[in-house]
């Protein structure tokens, strides 16, 4: 089964910067923390490699902090136990971010109805809807705000993939980001 919603396209070709980080399941666990030091260190890494392209370096890390932030820490959140993988690349002015991690049929089974509403409605619209939800009721999930902050403010183009994985309990979910950098 393969379950699609948004852009998994990615555009950056083998001659892109690139790097990968496993975040391994390990005897501590993966934490909240990793999620931290990981985009600290990925937006220093990219945004020094766009500024020398004669580009904002503080604009450019900033938004790959922010973007690699939100995806990760809701890996960690959602996840089934196992590793994080989180492949990046820059090409030009085009980062893209994939990270992969499995998660419960449950828990993906969600996060696809979430995603339905998501990818089919203006993101700037359900964005206010859900601000005014949060507001209007302090028990109110909110959910989705980072994803939609991602959309609206940064022009994030976000994709998922959602594939049998060899656990039969769980789904392999595959997050895709694209974000052009000034």
């Amino acid at each position: 089964m393969s379950i699609r919603f948004g852009d998994t396209q990615f555009s950056n070709g083998p001659q892109a910067f690139g790097m990968a980080v496993v975040l391994s399941e390990g005897p501590l666990g993966v934490t909240w923390q990793h999620a931290s030091a990981t985009c600290e260190f990925l937006g220093d890494v990219f945004a020094t490699r766009h500024a020398k392209g004669g580009q904002d370096y503080s604009e450019a890390r900033h938004s790959i902090i922010y973007l690699v932030n939100e995806l990760l820490e809701n890996a960690i959140k959602f996840r089934s136990p196992g590793d994080i993988e989180i492949r990046c690349s820059l090409e030009g002015g085009n980062f893209e971010l994939l990270v992969r991690n499995l998660a419960s049929r449950d828990v993906a089974s969600r996060f696809q109805s979430l995603l339905s509403e998501v990818t089919s409605r203006d993101p700037g619209e359900l964005l206010i809807e859900r601000i005014e939800a949060n507001a209007a009721d302090e028990t109110s999930s909110a959910s989705g705000l980072g994803i939609l902050t991602l959309m609206n403010d940064y022009g994030a183009r976000l994709g998922w993939n959602f594939e049998d994985a060899a656990q039969e309990s769980a789904i392999l979910l595959s997050t895709h980001a694209s974000l052009t950098l000034n």
